[in-house]
């Protein structure tokens, strides 16, 4: 999770926890201790956003200036492109070298510093880190927000609470195409992040969702109260799974226990929730539509 970058967090904590993860492994530090690959213990993609980005290069204006550039670039200055292409390429996996020699230094100092920590609390240490995101323990998917949708037949206006102070709602526009997010399932609730930052864009209990679906093998449709969420994915089938069980179980939770005959009149004081739980939105359904292979 930490290596995939689903841990947002800061350079300095994730080299903190790459040196935990060395002092559970060899314990004290030692110039004969087997070293890992640094991949192994810190994200790659990190070390690839300090590298310059790629040039810039404004678009062809008409048709007839992008074919003549295809021909120059096929004809005389054709080698001369792919040299600079090469030397540019080049010049980048030198400085990725760079940032991860210091990187894997910075790492070492750290694992210095952890000498006489044993084996188990450097393990607790590093699960007390990662715990400080609030999405840890949950699972975490990629997906393009598509469309935020009222939902048909829903009075609009109805006021209801949101979890976040940014959420996303019916006034808050997608943009012109896709957004890409982290689709964070739990056991309390269902999460949008954007990738890489730690607080969620909004939140939803189990109380608050409504139904879900398959639109098709790659569209996911999550209705939330007043919303259709419609996203793109690849593993439709795996969210629709595990929300079965994360829906089946807080609908388990929520039965009624068998009590005793009351020996008064019932009271009409209102139930009182336990803290941390939103109130129902009415009956959970899922509900694919025609097609579907989920039940």
């Amino acid at each position: 999770m930490v290596l995939r970058g689903y841990v947002p967090t800061s350079e300095e904590t994730l080299q903190t926890l790459a040196a935990l993860r060395l002092q559970s492994l060899n314990s004290d530090f030692s110039t004969h201790a087997p070293f890992p690959r640094l991949e192994e213990l810190f994200p790659p993609h990190v070390l690839h956003t300090r590298l310059p980005p790629p040039p810039h290069r404004p678009p062809s204006k008409c048709r007839g200036a992008r074919l003549r550039a295809g021909l120059l670039a096929g004809g005389l200055w054709g080698q001369a492109l792919a040299k600079q292409r090469a030397e540019r390429d080049q010049r980048l996996r030198g400085r990725l070298r760079e940032e991860g020699a210091s990187t894997m230094a910075a790492i070492v100092e750290k694992w210095k510093l952890l000498q006489g920590m044993g084996r188990p609390e450097a393990m607790a240490a590093y699960v007390a880190l990662v715990r400080e995101w609030p999405g840890f323990g949950s699972t975490l998917f990629d997906v393009d927000l598509h469309a935020v949708r009222p939902r048909l037949g829903v009075v609009q206006g109805q006021p209801w609470q949101r979890a976040t102070l940014t959420p996303l709602s019916l006034q808050s526009p997608v943009g012109p195409g896709p957004q890409r997010l982290w689709l964070s399932i739990g056991a309390k609730a269902v999460s949008l992040y954007k990738p890489g930052e730690p607080e969620p864009l909004d939140s939803f209990c189990y109380g608050r969702i409504s139904s879900f679906g398959a639109s098709d093998s790659s569209t996911f449709r999550l209705s939330v109260e007043d919303r259709d969420l419609l996203f793109e994915t690849s593993q439709v089938d795996e969210i629709a799974q595990l929300l079965n069980t994360y829906l089946a179980s807080a609908s388990a939770r929520r039965l009624p226990r068998p009590q005793e005959p009351p020996t008064s009149h019932p009271t009409s004081e209102p139930t009182v929730l336990p803290q941390g739980l939103c109130p129902a939105a009415g009956p959970w359904q899922h509900r694919p539509p025609m097609g579907s292979s989920h039940s």
